[in-house]
């Protein structure tokens, strides 16, 4: 898949995934990786950018298997940037649509 189709929607990504629960950082790299093919590292960047823009809290939670995992949670605000984003995504989506089908 073309990396700049990527690049832009992978912040409504996180945020979307964030909106169905808690996740930590691994787990989100891995899920979407599965998904959309990118590499782990490529989750980190958009992470820390929601969290500097207040769009997602960290809090640490002890692990069964080794050190205590980073966590992301999704902030009040957060969730209206992930359902504005969405809105922009499902407009975006259904124009390119129609330019695909009338060629």
């Amino acid at each position: 898949m073309n990396i700049q189709f990527k690049k832009g929607v992978l912040e409504l990504c996180v945020l979307s995934m964030l909106a169905g629960g808690d996740r930590y950082g691994y787990e989100l790299a891995s899920s979407l990786s599965d998904r959309i093919h990118i590499s782990d590292g490529t989750i980190y960047p958009i992470l820390r950018r929601l969290r500097s823009d207040g769009f997602v809290t960290t809090f640490l939670e002890e692990s069964s298997g080794g050190p205590p995992r980073k966590y992301y949670r999704l902030t009040r605000a957060g969730l209206e940037e992930q359902r504005r984003l969405r809105e922009e995504w499902d407009e975006f989506a259904a124009s390119v649509g129609r330019v695909i089908a009338g060629g």
